[in-house]
């Protein structure tokens, strides 16, 4: 197969998965979206975790929130629990690495607050970053891929699944970004529409 062939390839792959995933996902993006702008207006804050690729889209969306996304407007209160370096490697030293995220969730999180959880597979630290959440009063939006079953398992009627239609990690990684992209949109429009 040629060079051209290949990258012919992952963008038809690319284009077929997120319109798959917008099949399938649209009306759980919005509510997603209400979730957080919930929350936001009760003086809560957006939680968000995940591991390798999944850690870029959690420091996207904390980024853009507090910053802004497309436009000048308020700050808004998220934290990516993956940023702090010297405290996720002094707890993976001195615990484990399964309370990389929970252990801040324990300390960090309120009630009402909501965790934006991203992962391609099963991991055990996002794991029980949820469970953790569960049993804080914490709402979790779960970004997953359809190889998330260990996950998906643990989420209850009060949370949230967005499950990309890809067994590819790179595919689910792609529709995470653009899912993130729409989340920030979303939540500047209902929040910050009809500002002057």
């Amino acid at each position: 197969m040629s060079l051209q062939n290949r990258i012919i390839n992952h963008f038809t792959d690319s284009i077929q998965t997120k319109q798959d995933a917008l099949g399938e996902l649209c009306e759980l993006i919005e509510v997603a979206s209400q979730r957080m702008v919930a929350a936001l207006l009760n003086d809560r804050k957006i939680l968000t975790c995940g591991n390798g690729r999944s850690a870029a889209c959690v420091q996207l969306l904390s980024s853009a929130l507090l910053n802004q996304f497309e436009r000048d407007r308020p700050s808004l209160p998220a934290i990516a629990l993956t940023m702090d370096v010297a405290t996720l490697t002094a707890i993976a030293s001195d615990d484990s690495y399964e309370e990389v995220f929970s252990k801040p969730i324990r300390s960090l999180g309120q009630s009402g607050d909501v965790l934006v959880a991203y992962a391609d597979s099963n991991h055990s630290n996002i794991a029980k970053a949820i469970t953790v959440s569960q049993a804080k009063d914490i709402s979790v939006i779960a970004l997953i891929g359809e190889n998330s079953e260990g996950i998906s398992a643990l989420l209850t009627e009060r949370d949230l699944e967005i499950r990309i239609p890809s067994s590819s990690a790179i595919r689910t990684y792609e529709v995470h970004v653009l899912i993130t992209h729409c989340l920030c949109d979303l939540i500047d429009h209902q929040l910050f529409d009809g500002m002057g």
